[in-house]
């Protein structure tokens, strides 16, 4: 138990990178999907650019992370299983569950614009990018307040944060409407 919280701190540390690939990679999506709307040459190599960064992001951190995050979860787990009983701990598993339904998703999304097949217009994969924000405030709340707070605030608070992070991107599309270069 002594090396316990080495292991809580390496699980911290992959989740953090884990997370700067959930964000990153549908960022580099959106700029794929408008890089390709582009004549050529800046097409070709842009895309080809695109790819290539986003395979680096993809193999050399995002996944990575998301194993070594799990196994020093299972870890923590092993050594604390009197956790998995826990009402919260259950309810942020679930969380972590959609967590790897939306990073199994960016995989399929990353595969086909490897494939030059473009399925998402630049804007609804700006709302994708948000999946990843959501699941992080959920899965922090309630590790951090657990049963401290009634769950109906929570999901309330959920869904106002969704209802934020959509009139911002809608407020981001006009003000890029009016000045392509913001």
């Amino acid at each position: 138990m002594e090396y316990y919280n080495y292991i809580k701190a390496l699980h911290l540390i992959f989740i953090v990178t884990w997370f700067a690939g959930l964000f990153y990679i549908p960022r580099l999506f959106v700029y794929h999907i408008e890089a390709a709307a582009k004549s050529e040459p800046d097409r070709s190599i842009l895309t080809t650019q695109l790819k290539l960064m986003t395979k680096r992001l993809w193999y050399i951190i995002t996944w990575p992370s998301a194993i070594l995050t799990s196994i020093f979860a299972f870890w923590m787990l092993f050594l604390m299983p009197v956790w998995v009983e826990q009402d919260w701990m259950q309810v942020k598993l679930g969380f972590v569950v959609l967590l790897y339904a939306y990073h199994f998703k960016c995989h399929l999304i990353f595969k086909e614009m490897q494939n030059d097949v473009i399925k998402w217009t630049s804007n609804q994969m700006r709302l994708w990018n948000e999946g990843s924000t959501l699941i992080l405030f959920s899965v922090i709340f309630l590790v951090i307040v657990r049963d401290a707070i009634n769950w109906i605030y929570g999901v309330l608070g959920i869904f106002l944060l969704a209802a934020m992070l959509m009139l911002g991107i809608k407020i981001y599309k006009r003000i890029r409407s009016k000045n392509p270069n913001a």
